[in-house]
């Protein structure tokens, strides 16, 4: 306990006593720009020895907390002043929302004896963060300050995970105030996801387990809430006993090693060869995804009529946007985990001909794939440059993916090599200028190595941050893919109406090694391929600073999109591949 269980009652202001319960749940680094509103909290933080990382940008700091989280299960703690500040986290809190991934965002408020007076830096911060995150606490009464801090990190971690903002009022904060020391305690639960699981109900399992006892051609697919069930194992004794191929959304990359022979990797808009396996299959088991746009390649996936067992702790989920034949509502690790039990005691059929196809698939694959991972094209190949990634990285590695070109490129070609978060990508809200501040996040997650990948376009709203990462001494690599372009908006113009039809999707030819430099980075640029292996060891073996790998990649907008051969990308008006 923070404060002596011996003292009945303890006066200390409003923000010390935030700093004091936070620091009863174990927290990681808190990300944030300070205000007036929130000084008092700064200081008790301060005087309780925890970790402050000053950020340049607010919106930068939540991204880093939500790649912490990604990369721990625990909560990622950021905090904001007034006005710009709380608006500034509005894009990132959004993606942690969609995601489902726990935050707890400390923000300042108004002086309530003052509010609307036009206060410096006064809007209605409220409305426009409360649809950002999942709920939205503002503290009205100091002594309520310890269980309002319980509820945000209990509905942070609890159901879906998702971001809670604590809206602190300036009088709130600097206000003393005798608090009870007996209420000064945290529920161990909530110091990571999830803090509670459920289980489907037996009888859904049951209908479940008819459904797979009969199917000849069963396909599991798996997003992100395996990873956040941390339901791994259970997955994987699941495949086994199905002896069924999986395969993963963007989100879901890691849920079963990319190198494992049931993995048949990436489905839905960009796919090695799994959609033609889903479109075959007689039955789907949907672990822990939204089948969203992307999952389903803007709702064609799956074709009609495939039997759908769809397991997610969001009931609203189930059934969204297509019809399914078993709703399983529970957590990902227990409903896989009762799932088995059903199957169980059923001998693993040999699918003899249905894996023959898939090897064959895969063979057909990796023949038409490989000329883009070997490629000598100057400047870089994106498969060439995500090759020498998969060769040199080893399995621990965490690649934190930027979400546009960079997710695409790597959620297709990047193979993970264990099972776990060893990926990390902003696809619940795709915004791009997460490949910096993510990395951030991962490496004082504990996470090593640490490689981020980020276009220019990206790279250029958050390069800032150079400046954290340097004073903070933070190790990791980042590979800025740069095609002196918005590159993915360029490809899609070159495909919808013909090539020369671009309008404001040009970059200027920047060397981002060089300005890395000037931030106190390692700074290496690369132009040919067969300089890549040399400067991703070179990197590798840098400590003490971050490393930022200028690589420059093709500027031809009909090689810019992942699919097997981009050029031959049929998108009509209208459409858009991602």
């Amino acid at each position: 306990m923070i404060i002596n269980s011996q003292e009945s009652t303890r006066v200390c202001s409003g923000g010390r006593a935030i700093a004091e319960m936070i620091k009863l749940y174990e927290p990681g680094p808190i990300f944030g720009m300070g205000g007036f509103q929130m000084l008092p909290f700064y200081e008790g933080a301060r005087q309780l020895g925890m970790r402050h990382i000053l950020i340049n940008d607010e919106r930068a700091g939540a991204f880093a907390a939500d790649a912490y989280a990604r990369a721990t299960g625990r909560p990622g703690l950021c905090d904001a002043t007034l006005g710009p500040g709380a608006t500034n986290l509005v894009t990132a809190l959004v993606e942690s929302l969609n995601a489902g991934i726990p935050i707890v965002a400390l923000v300042g408020d108004t002086h309530r004896s003052h509010s609307w007076k036009n206060m410096t830096q006064e809007t209605r911060q409220e409305e426009l963060l409360r649809p950002a995150v999942k709920e939205y606490l503002r503290v009205e009464d100091i002594a309520r300050i310890p269980e309002l801090v319980r509820r945000a990190f209990s509905v942070a971690t609890s159901g879906r995970p998702g971001p809670v903002v604590l809206a602190v009022p300036e009088d709130i904060a600097h206000a003393e105030h005798h608090f009870a020391a007996a209420d000064f305690w945290a529920d161990q639960r909530a110091t990571r996801v999830p803090s509670t699981r459920s289980s489907p109900a037996p009888d859904a399992v049951q209908d479940a387990a008819a459904v797979l006892e009969g199917a000849q051609r069963p396909v599991i697919l798996a997003g992100g809430g395996v990873h956040l069930a941390d339901a791994y194992a259970e997955l994987a004794a699941l495949a086994e006993t199905l002896n069924a191929p999986v395969a993963h959304t963007l989100s879901g990359k890691g849920a079963l090693s990319c190198l494992d022979d049931r993995s048949i990797g990436l489905f839905g808009r960009y796919s090695r060869f799994a959609n033609e396996i889903i479109d075959t299959a007689d039955a789907l088991v949907v672990v822990g995804s939204k089948l969203g746009e992307i999952a389903t390649k803007r709702y064609t996936i799956p074709r009609a009529g495939i039997p759908i067992v769809h397991l997610d702790n969001t009931a609203e989920e189930l059934g969204r946007y297509t019809k399914i034949d078993v709703a399983l509502w529970g957590d990902a690790r227990e409903g896989l985990s009762r799932l088995h039990e059903a199957l169980s005691d059923r001998v693993p059929p040999q699918r003899t001909s249905f894996w023959q196809e898939i090897a064959e698939r895969r063979t057909a694959w990796e023949r038409e794939a490989e000329p883009r991972y070997a490629s000598a094209d100057s400047p870089v190949h994106m498969a060439r440059l995500i090759n020498e990634m998969n060769t040199l990285l080893p399995p621990e590695a965490v690649v934190v993916a930027d979400g546009g070109f960079a997710s695409h490129w790597t959620g297709l070609l990047y193979n993970t090599k264990q099972a776990g978060r060893g990926y990390i990508s902003d696809r619940g809200f795709a915004s791009i200028g997460y490949g910096l501040p993510g990395a951030m996040g991962a490496f004082l997650a504990g996470r090593s190595p640490v490689i981020g990948l980020t276009g220019d376009g990206g790279f250029n709203m958050t390069v800032g941050e150079l400046e954290t990462a340097v004073r903070e001494k933070m190790e990791f690599v980042l590979l800025v893919v740069n095609n002196a372009a918005s590159g993915y908006v360029k490809a899609l113009q070159h495909a919808v109406y013909g090539p020369g039809s671009y309008e404001s999707s040009d970059l200027s030819e920047l060397n981002y090694a060089r300005i890395a430099e000037a931030y106190g980075c390692l700074g290496i640029r690369v132009d040919d391929p067969g300089q890549l292996a040399g400067a991703l060891t070179r990197a590798l073996a840098e400590r003490g600073r971050p490393v930022v790998i200028d690589v420059a990649v093709t500027r031809d907008p009909a090689q810019m999109l992942p699919a097997v051969d981009s050029r031959t990308l049929k998108v009509e008006a209208g459409d858009r591949p991602a």
